[in-house]
């Protein structure tokens, strides 16, 4: 996350993103760019996104990658998760279409530059939201997560550790071994520096 930029309303920060070559996020009338992303992460995402697909199969599920923002209604905030899964009808912001609210699982793949602020400030805020059940957090330079469901008003943590682990999604009653979250992940070759968005 680089400095924000000066205070703007929901409604300027979204007429700003229609046309901005940068994604950016909006939390308390301030905006934040998005970090850069690796190679390292975006297969991790393709990996997370095809393994929720293959195990959907009828349910009434769907998969959204960061091209589809996250609004936070209660934190005035939007986001851009890595993944998240909807499952019923898909709540849209009635001011942008491309906009979700009802995410019930959302993934992060964490980065040396945005892991402190994916595991406090956002966190704080994806709590907030109703629908949301767990929220995992992927660790790019091994295979390690962190993932936390909710029970009640509490958050419980899991940590997973090494290929032979798997993550347990108790809310829609599916498992995947990090195995094929990390699949075709080379851990002998030092990661590149993130690319710019656009």
């Amino acid at each position: 996350m680089l400095k924000p930029d000066t205070y703007i309303t929901p409604e300027e920060y979204l007429a700003q993103e229609l046309t901005s070559r940068d994604k950016h996020e909006y939390w308390h009338g301030e905006t934040y760019m998005m970090a850069g992303t690796t190679r390292r992460h975006n297969r991790i995402v393709i990996n997370m996104t095809k393994a929720f697909d293959n195990r959907f199969g009828g349910r009434p599920c769907d998969v959204f990658t960061t091209d589809i923002r996250l609004r936070i209604e209660k934190d005035n905030a939007y986001t851009y998760p890595d993944v998240m899964v909807v499952c019923g009808k898909t709540e849209l912001d009635p001011r942008q279409q491309d906009t979700v609210m009802n995410p019930k699982i959302i993934v992060e793949v964490l980065s040396a530059s945005t892991q402190e602020y994916d595991r406090n400030e956002k966190f704080k805020m994806y709590r907030n939201i109703p629908s949301l059940e767990h929220y995992v957090m992927v660790e790019q330079a091994q295979p390690y997560i962190e993932s936390y469901r909710r029970e009640g008003r509490f958050w419980v943590l899991e940590t997973l550790e090494g290929m032979d682990a798997a993550l347990k999604l108790r809310a829609l009653n599916l498992e995947i071994p990090l195995a094929e979250i990390y699949a075709r992940i080379d851990w002998s070759q030092q990661e590149e520096n993130p690319t710019t968005n656009g």
